[in-house]
């Protein structure tokens, strides 16, 4: 029987390879499109995807040589959905439109921010330092939209965004990563606090009120964001991200029950006091109404024409480029699934919710792989992040709950989301990283604290005395370097 080498493998080749078969899916569906408006392989074609092929393979390449142990599906799962929205936001693009080359800027961009990210922030931890600050500044990323003079005004009924120059920004997109820091920082050095035993009602063991506080805080967050910017999603987001962190944490459902309680509890209320909340939810419930349909404002004709288009592509869709996905408003962000939806079908959906489940699952894989419990909650955050934004935006666009303001991530037009969503994989990548790394279990020499320092996950050199042993061990092997921290 051969034995099992518990030596870490980098599987950047396996990277490269799945990377390429990403690269193919996103040109090829744009060349598929260009076919269609009999523009293929022109001159914006070539320019498009040399400059997005470049791009991912700067990207594999500063994987190479800062974090050559993260994992090898995250980027590839990425590209392919970036590219699949680069092409349908192109396709949809109109007479006189240029939806499509901003949104590859934005990609540029991101994806510049992200290998930012990767190339200074040689190891996770080092947010921990900063979970009070993360904290002051998602209160000022909150807070800018309402600010006079910076701010945009109310956009299609809500106040999100920053004006920042020619451009507008939605600075809540950075707040849901900083937010996420904070919580992770906060749970892991509190969590002795926040296991207390309070009350014990039937088998379940509920907090002590005065431990309540973070989940008060986060809840009356949510319902700000509800009240003063008329944001239904991100609302939905910042407490689902902080209520599935706290029981990662805990391991408690009374934490759960509690959420979900002063969820229902503050969502109805808001729906009978606040006009734009009712709205959402009569379009809702009553989306073929003819009132609610030719209603102009908290209307269903989105909603309705968006199933409409779904039912129109069938099992297999019409084919990229030969649907009508331009019916729907907003159909190259807010309703992008449902132009996916008609044009590629039940079959093509599924296959990018597929791609969806396999990106956050990778990002928990991480969070178990790490060895330490920040940088546990924080993919488990981040990844959770992105699995609730796919939800409430595939929920709403097939009916399943009300329609929100978010985008889809990487596929729908917005540079926002785009820039934030890249960034969460910058720091996924990073976390994986010293998750599958190798790690030194050599205890550390009294006083002395770990090294920070290394592209690696490697751990503080062994002292003088010590006997020789191996650095490349099992990477589920404990090291006393996390206890240090």
């Amino acid at each position: 029987m051969t034995p099992i080498d518990p030596t870490p493998k980098p599987r950047r080749n396996a990277e490269l390879v799945l990377l390429v078969l990403a690269l193919a899916v996103g040109i090829g569906a744009n060349a598929l499109v260009g076919v269609d408006r009999q523009k293929a392989f022109d001159t914006d074609f070539w320019f498009q995807s040399g400059l997005l092929t470049a791009a991912a393979l700067a990207f594999h390449l500063i994987l190479r040589l800062r974090a050559k142990y993260a994992d090898p599906v995250i980027l590839p799962l990425v590209v392919g959905l970036n590219g699949l929205g680069l092409a349908m936001i192109h396709r949809l693009d109109r007479v006189g439109e240029d939806t499509g080359n901003n949104q590859l800027r934005w990609t540029l961009v991101a994806m510049a921010v992200a290998i930012a990210v990767i190339w200074f922030l040689k190891d996770h931890r080092i947010l921990r330092r900063f979970t009070y600050i993360s904290l002051a500044v998602s209160a000022v990323l909150l807070i800018l939209p309402l600010v006079p003079g910076i701010s945009a005004g109310e956009v299609l009924g809500a106040s999100v965004w920053i004006k920042l120059g020619s451009m507008t920004f939605q600075p809540g997109e950075i707040a849901k990563i900083t937010l996420a820091i904070f919580f992770a920082g906060y749970l892991s050095s509190n969590r002795d606090l926040i296991l207390l035993a309070g009350r014990k009602i039937g088998p379940v063991q509920f907090p002590r009120f005065k431990d309540m506080g973070p989940m008060i805080t986060a809840w009356l967050v949510s319902i700000g964001v509800l009240i003063f910017q008329r944001d239904l999603g991100t609302s939905i987001l910042f407490f689902g991200l902080f209520l599935v962190m706290i029981y990662v944490a805990t391991s408690r459902i009374s934490w759960v029950i509690i959420g979900v309680v002063l969820m229902v509890g503050g969502g109805f209320v808001a729906s009978k006091v606040f006009s734009h909340v009712a709205l959402r939810i009569d379009g809702w419930l009553n989306a073929f109404t003819p009132e609610v349909y030719d209603r102009e404002f908290g209307g269903s004709r989105q909603i309705v024409e968006g199933l409409f288009g779904m039912a129109n592509g069938g099992l297999v869709g019409t084919g990229l480029g030969q649907g009508r996905p331009n019916l729907v408003p907003f159909a190259n962000s807010d309703m992008i699934v449902a132009s996916f939806g008609e044009e590629l079908g039940l079959i093509g959906v599924f296959a990018i919710v597929l791609m969806y489940l396999l990106l956050f699952t990778r990002g928990f894989r991480a969070a178990l792989g790490t060895r330490d419990a920040f940088g546990k909650l924080l993919a488990t955050g981040l990844s959770f992040a992105i699995a609730l934004q796919c939800f409430v935006v595939i929920g709403g666009v097939t009916r399943l709950i009300p329609l929100t303001g978010l985008t889809t991530p990487f596929l729908a037009a917005g540079g926002s989301s785009l820039l934030a969503n890249w960034i969460i994989v910058g720091l996924l990548l990073m976390i994986s990283h010293t998750a599958r790394g190798p790690v030194d279990t050599t205890p550390l020499p009294p006083g002395q604290e770990p090294d920070l320092k290394s592209d690696t996950p490697a751990m503080p050199p062994k002292p003088a005395t010590a006997p020789a042993r191996s650095a490349r061990t099992s990477p589920d092997a404990p090291t006393e370097a996390v206890k240090h921290l």
